[in-house]
């Protein structure tokens, strides 16, 4: 059997099939399994065991996009897969699975698109407190896959040998090496419905830095804000009057936070796609939801700790995220400092230690399972 997996865009999304991928191999062992997906997500996938083939899409604009679909619609086909899965159900996926030729089509009944499927199952409401993971594991049903478990099926996403060799070697520059509790919290996110204030992650690390004079807090973001994140690192360096406990360093690659994260004592951040990413790792998370719901995207794992820090139940929440009602952004300044360093306290308390020694710095070893 040669099977198509075909899910563009976010890289949040993309993580959410991971433990697709690990099922379908479990299903049928021998089959060729490929996967489409976009450059920004692409390293979540590039180095899955399961997968035979990744081909990314090139996501350009105006004639580019034309002739870039039409030359990967001739790759499909070319291809000739027996089971085409569209995993994402927007217009651009809708057409290169039905472009694919394959006898079997799985995608969700969307209105107008129906048609380019072989087999539709019913679209969960995306706002709704279900699972994206398990949203998506509805399109496995008409293979006879049966229900999704987080033991068995876990987010998996193996790190990079030359982003974990770079990572190391960034950490020694910084002077941080395996005594250190190392914190990782990513500021940035996806839009500003996501976006905890500014002064709120710089309170929530000058207490962290402040508690424990081993730890180190490193800030790290998308590309496009790596100057809010560095000034917020500079914000917190000014409070603690030290420079050593919040370097100035967030230019993390996709592959090298993933490497990071498993060096990280707790990593903290909103419902954007390194949240999900860490996930992957054995390494207790924070997670801060606005607009969204912990229930829809909290992290997919079994016996890590993980945390949802939510300002609980608003009229205008969940939301679609195209515009605020209220005007305040509510569902995220409602989120305290305090939530979310005690929050961040029981995280670090749930990994075992090393007894205290009077004065010294504390090493960190192992995760709870």
């Amino acid at each position: 059997m040669r099977l198509a997996l075909i899910r563009l865009r976010l890289i949040g999304d993309v993580v959410f099939t991971t433990p697709l991928i690990r099922a379908l191999r479990r299903h049928f062992p021998a089959a060729h399994l490929t996967y489409v997906v976009e450059p920004a997500a692409a390293p979540v996938v590039s180095g899955n065991p399961h997968l035979n083939d990744v081909i990314v899409v090139p996501r350009r604009g105006g004639l580019h996009r034309l002739r870039d679909d039409l030359a990967l619609a001739r790759r499909l086909r070319g291809e000739r897969f027996d089971v085409a899965i569209d995993l994402h159900g927007g217009p651009r996926a809708s057409w290169l699975t039905w472009a694919s030729g394959a006898p079997m089509r799985i995608g969700y009944a969307i209105a107008g698109r129906r048609w380019m499927y072989t087999h539709v199952v019913p679209r969960p409401p995306d706002l709704g407190p279900r699972h994206s993971v398990l949203k998506q594991w509805d399109l496995l049903e008409p293979l006879g896959i049966g229900p999704a478990d987080r033991r068995r099926d876990p987010i998996e996403i193996l790190p990079d040998p030359r982003a974990v060799a770079s990572v190391e070697r960034r950490l020694r520059d910084l002077g941080i090496d395996p005594s250190h509790e190392l914190v990782v919290v990513h500021v940035s996110a996806g839009n500003p419905f996501r976006r905890w204030p500014a002064e709120s992650f710089v309170e929530l690390v000058v207490h962290l830095a402040s508690a424990k004079p081993w730890r180190r807090i490193l800030l790290t973001s998308g590309p496009s804000e790596q100057g809010a994140a560095r000034a917020l690192a500079a914000a917190a360096r000014a409070r603690l009057g030290r420079d050593d406990q919040v370097p100035d360093t967030s230019d993390f690659s996709l592959a090298e936070l993933r490497a990071l994260v498993d060096r990280a004592a707790v990593y903290i951040g909103g419902d954007s796609g390194p949240l999900h990413l860490a996930s992957a790792s054995d390494v207790p998370i924070v997670g801060l939801f606005g607009p969204t719901l912990g229930d829809r995207s909290s992290p997919w794992r079994d016996g890590v700790y993980a945390e949802a820090v939510e300002a609980g139940p608003l009229p205008c929440r969940p939301c679609s995220q195209r515009v605020c009602v209220p005007g305040d952004y509510r569902c995220l300044t409602q989120i305290t400092p305090r939530q979310v360093i005690d929050a961040a306290e029981r995280a670090l308390r749930s990994r075992p230690r090393s007894a205290d020694t009077a004065g010294a710095r504390h090493p960190m070893s192992g995760t709870e399972r």
